[in-house]
């Protein structure tokens, strides 16, 4: 997870505010705007009431602060500001802690469809809202609490269970599939995909999710469905470890056949 990147953390001022130049403030509008539209329809209810309830502004990019008064009143989490890219093991570190990474930097003009690095835009809009409920921060904490004290190994099928449920998640609902996923979320148009006839949906099962290889650089070609949050709530870190354990005899599924190129997946 930690590599080189051009962006850096902004750091808050002796008063705990973080200062924007007008332009950034321009690309979070511009960012928002787009998301409010790509959303409808599409993302889950839960993901919907915690954006209201995070009650962020379209025209400026929200102070941590205000956000954790947020996730602090619902959940117990806050965030904690990190450069653009951190490790594994300081990203357990910090779950573990209720304490969720934020860079807060915003995405250039150059990078406004597709950003590798995770920016404050990706984290607050694609993330935040869902640790305001319940079933998510906890699922959110058990696992950061089990990959603190997990080997390397062990992190390679914790990261894989993290993208197919927080980042690239789909629910059932009574509307129909909906998205959870914050990596979906934030990407209008892995939005627009998520939900075509493009990819595969598959049922969440657990050891199918750890056994899976992704690509961060490519659309989804597969997708794993949760009926309810619940089935992320009622995972502990028993259960966790001991499909872990079983996913490692198994081993792992073979690649996608669209994600096969000149790139390395990320398994």
């Amino acid at each position: 997870m930690s590599q080189h990147t051009r962006y850096q953390a902004r750091m808050p001022d002796e008063f705990g505010v973080i200062h924007y130049s007008d332009e950034e403030h321009r690309i979070w509008q511009d960012l928002f705007t787009r998301h409010q539209h790509s959303i409808q329809n599409r993302a889950c209810q839960d993901y919907l009431d915690g954006l209201d309830e995070l009650s962020l502004c379209a025209q400026k990019i929200p102070q941590l602060n205000d956000i954790d008064q947020v996730l602090q009143k619902h959940t117990g989490f806050a965030t904690a500001i990190v450069p653009a890219l951190i490790s594994f093991a300081k990203f357990f570190e910090l779950l573990a802690a209720q304490k969720f990474p934020v860079a807060t930097f915003i995405r250039s003009r150059e990078d406004f469809d597709y950003i590798q690095e995770p920016d404050i835009f990706h984290e607050v809009v694609g993330h935040c809202p869902l640790l305001t409920h319940p079933a998510f921060a906890r699922f959110t904490h058990t696992y950061g609490k089990l990959g603190k004290k997990a080997d390397q190994k062990t992190r390679g099928f914790l990261a894989r269970l993290y993208w197919f449920t927080m980042e690239f998640g789909l629910m059932e609902t009574k509307q129909g599939l909906r998205i959870y996923g914050g990596g979906i979320l934030s990407s209008p148009k892995e939005t627009l995909y998520a939900l075509s006839d493009a990819p595969e949906y598959r049922e969440f099962r657990l050891n199918d999710v750890l056994r899976t290889p992704y690509r961060i650089d490519k659309l989804q070609p597969i997708y794993y469905v949760i009926k309810n949050p619940d089935e992320l709530f009622y995972l502990d870190e028993n259960q966790l470890l001991s499909a872990i354990e079983t996913a490692k005899i198994d081993g792992m599924y073979p690649m996608h056949p669209s994600l096969m190129d000149n790139g390395s997946p990320n398994t």
